[in-house]
């Protein structure tokens, strides 16, 4: 990697941390450009301002990362009931890119940023749509091999599933991780009337 690809990337990954420890509007480019240890001259370099980098970690670091967790996993296993809940308990509890005192990054990005900024509503929405279908296209093909039962909506399926992953990221972030073990056998238990029988 040149030099000045290497410097963008430290600068996007160094950020990523903070926004996501601070909040993206706490965090001032003078605590990036302290973090990261560039001059002024190497981030305004790299990137026009604060929201054009905040753009640059979604499509740089989240997606990349958020691909390999939340996407792939659904793809590779015939059927979606037990995949979507091994998905979903990895994300809570084992995988190492997601804090629990943070929540879900996307989700931080999209609570905090579209409201008033089109750009980031865009990217994001990209981001989750994506997720989204991945997982409603699971589930049709999980009804094709018979694991689920035909009458199931799998659009309205998948918005709950999301929104209550979304949901208890947030509720996390209080610290008590025995919501975590909560949301995950009441998921089971949901997921489990979608067999067919």
């Amino acid at each position: 990697m040149k030099k000045a690809a290497a410097t963008r990337l430290n600068i996007l990954q160094k950020a990523f941390e903070l926004i996501y420890a601070r909040g993206y509007q706490a965090t001032s480019i003078d605590e990036i450009i302290a973090t990261t240890q560039v001059t002024k001259g190497a981030f305004f370099y790299h990137f026009k301002n604060k929201d054009e980098m905040g753009i640059a970690i979604i499509e740089e670091i989240l997606k990349p990362t958020l691909n390999n967790s939340f996407i792939s996993p659904l793809e590779r296993d015939e059927n979606p009931i037990p995949a979507i809940y091994n998905l979903m308990r990895h994300l809570l509890t084992r995988d190492k890119f997601l804090k629990p005192e943070y929540g879900c990054p996307a989700a931080n990005f999209t609570h905090e940023m579209t409201p008033w900024n089109t750009s980031f509503s865009l990217v994001l929405n990209e981001l989750t749509e994506q997720w989204m279908q991945v997982m409603t296209k699971a589930l049709e093909r999980g009804k094709k091999l018979g694991f689920i039962s035909k009458d199931v909506n799998s659009k309205q399926v998948t918005l709950f599933v999301v929104s209550g992953y979304w949901g208890i990221r947030n509720l996390g972030k209080l610290g008590n991780k025995s919501y975590y073990t909560s949301y995950l056998k009441e998921l089971k238990n949901y997921l489990n009337t979608l067999q067919k029988i």
